[in-house]
């Protein structure tokens, strides 16, 4: 990526500016985050990755405990909208969980340093201890409103909790290599997973 100073700013006002310059910090973040050897954050590294001094760093981000954790959310806003429009679209439950799996996919293993950011930088990287124990419930929620609004609340609560335990604990085994298959035959288990859950659930009636 080119240094600040060969950019043309002609007609792009400040506020423009600052928006595009912090779009490449994030992306430079996604990308030292999620790297397959492990987080190596740090400012001056990714004012160098994206060709940017300090100064414009500190321009969008008061430190680097706060970057770290912008990094994450924005890769976990991006997760959790890519899963709620790929349901909303599908009118049965069988075709959401397909619909839902191979949006993940796409976000996820397609993007591996995506999936790294949200699914293993919580677990090696400092700053996000806990955060994604924070944002589990919010995948539990979406799968939970999936299922049959007429059974017993903690039996949908104790379903869907264990479903995004499930599918997290097989995308992190995928993207570290543990599991060695094929992409189709990852998204047929993970959408058999999901959907087998549904059946049983509805059985339980």
């Amino acid at each position: 990526m080119a240094g600040q100073g060969s950019r043309s700013w002609a007609g792009v006002d400040l506020s423009e500016r600052q928006r595009i310059r912090r779009a490449e910090l994030l992306q430079a973040g996604i990308e030292l985050l999620g790297a397959p050897e492990g987080p190596a954050v740090s400012v001056r590294a990714v004012c160098r990755r994206c060709g940017l001094t300090e100064r414009y760093f500190y321009e969008s981000f008061a430190d680097r405990e706060e970057f770290v954790a912008q990094v994450y959310g924005y890769v976990t806003d991006e997760a959790r909208n890519a899963l709620i429009g790929a349901v909303l679209r599908a009118p049965t439950p069988e075709a959401r969980a397909q619909a839902a799996v191979e949006s993940f996919v796409q976000l996820i293993i397609d993007r591996p340093t995506m999936g790294r950011v949200l699914l293993i930088a919580p677990l090696t990287e400092p700053s996000l201890g806990g955060r994604g124990l924070q944002s589990a419930p919010a995948f539990a929620m979406l799968i939970g409103d999936q299922l049959d609004p007429l059974t017993d609340v903690a039996d949908r609560q104790l379903l869907s909790v264990g479903l995004v335990g499930a599918l997290a604990s097989l995308f992190i085994a995928y993207l570290d290599g543990t599991i060695d298959v094929g992409r189709d035959r990852f998204i047929a288990h993970c959408v058999d997973l999901l959907t087998n859950a549904y059946s049983w659930q509805r059985g339980q009636k």
